[in-house]
C-alpha cells in the first residue's frame, strides 16, 4: 500500500496526470473539429505540459530557495529531461506556424515563472493574474495549436470553443483555489481570497451556464456531445459544491484534474 501511494505521489508530482488532462483536451479538440489523430501534436502538448508544469513548480524551489534535491526530485528532474528531449523531437514534426505560436505560449509560461522585470516578482505572484494566465495557456496549447497545425480556419466555432475552454479551465482553477485557500499567500489575491468561498462557488456555477449553452451555437452541434457536456457540467458543479479548504490534496490534484480525461473518454467511447 505504501508503494502504491509513493507511485501515485510521483505520478502527480511529476505532472504526468495534468499532462494527461491536457492530452485529453487535445483529443477533444480533434473530435469536435473532425481532425484526424495527429500523434506529434498530441504528444508535443503532453510532454510540453510535463516540462512546463515541472519548471513552474520546482524552479523557485531549487533556484531561489536552494533547497537540497532529494531522490524524488532527482527522478522528477530525469522525467523532465526525457520530456524535454521528446518535446524537441515532436516540435520539429509540427508545421512552421505551429512552432512559432508554441514559442508564444512558451514565453507566457516563462513570464509566469521567471522575474523578467526589475524589482518585480514573476507573473505567478502578481495579484489576481495567475488564473487568467493559466487558462490562456491551456486554451492555446489544447485548442489553438491543434487547429493551426491541422490548418483549420478560425471560424465562429473556433471562438466559441475558445471561450468554452477558457471557462472550463477557469472553473477548474477556482476549485484549486478554494482547496488551497488556507495555504495561499494573501498577496496573491485569488478569487476566494477576494470574494470568499461561497461567492467563488456561485461564480463557478454561473460560469458553467454559458459554458454549456454556447454548445448550441456551434455549427457541428449534435445532441450526443451536448448531453455529454451536460454530464460534465453536473460533475463540475458537484466538485465545486463539495470543495472546501479541508479537503485532501488528492481532491484536486487527482480527481478534479481528471475531469478532462473523463470527458474525453465519454466522447470517445459512446
Amino acid at each position: 500500500m505504501k508503494l502504491l501511494k509513493q507511485l501515485l505521489n510521483f505520478y502527480l508530482n511529476s505532472s504526468i496526470h495534468v499532462a494527461l488532462s491536457c492530452y485529453a483536451l487535445v483529443r477533444i479538440t480533434f473530435h469536435v473539429f473532425h481532425i484526424q489523430y495527429d500523434n506529434p501534436m498530441a504528444l508535443f502538448v503532453f510532454f510540453g505540459t510535463i516540462v512546463g508544469y515541472n519548471f513552474v513548480k520546482y524552479d523557485a524551489l531549487v533556484r531561489v530557495k536552494k533547497k537540497p534535491i532529494g531522490n524524488l526530485l532527482k527522478i522528477i528532474a530525469l522525467c523532465s529531461l526525457i520530456s524535454i528531449v521528446l518535446v524537441g523531437y515532436y516540435f520539429f514534426q509540427l508545421k512552421r506556424i505551429t512552432q512559432i505560436v508554441s514559442f508564444g505560449i512558451l514565453a507566457i509560461t516563462a513570464l509566469y515563472t521567471l522575474p523578467f522585470f526589475p524589482n518585480r516578482s514573476n507573473a505567478r505572484n502578481w495579484a489576481g493574474v495567475k488564473i487568467y494566465i493559466v487558462s490562456l495557456c491551456w486554451v492555446g496549447a489544447t485548442l489553438v495549436l491543434p487547429l493551426i497545425n491541422a490548418e483549420i480556419p478560425f471560424t465562429s466555432d473556433f471562438f466559441i470553443k475558445c471561450i468554452q475552454r477558457f471557462i472550463l479551465v477557469f472553473v477548474l482553477i477556482l476549485v484549486f483555489e478554494i482547496i488551497d485557500l488556507a495555504n495561499d499567500d494573501p498577496h496573491l489575491k485569488t478569487v476566494p481570497q477576494m470574494i470568499g468561498v461561497k461567492k467563488t462557488k456561485l461564480l463557478g456555477f454561473l460560469l458553467l451556464i454559458p459554458f454549456w449553452f454556447l454548445e448550441i451555437f456551434i455549427s457541428t452541434f449534435n445532441y450526443h456531445d451536448a448531453l455529454i457536456n451536460l454530464v460534465m457540467v453536473v460533475i463540475l458543479m458537484l466538485f465545486i459544491a463539495f470543495a472546501n479548504p479541508n479537503r485532501s490534496k488528492y481532491y484536486t490534484s487527482f480527481w478534479v484534474e481528471a475531469v478532462p480525461v473523463f470527458w474525453w473518454l465519454m466522447l470517445a467511447y459512446n
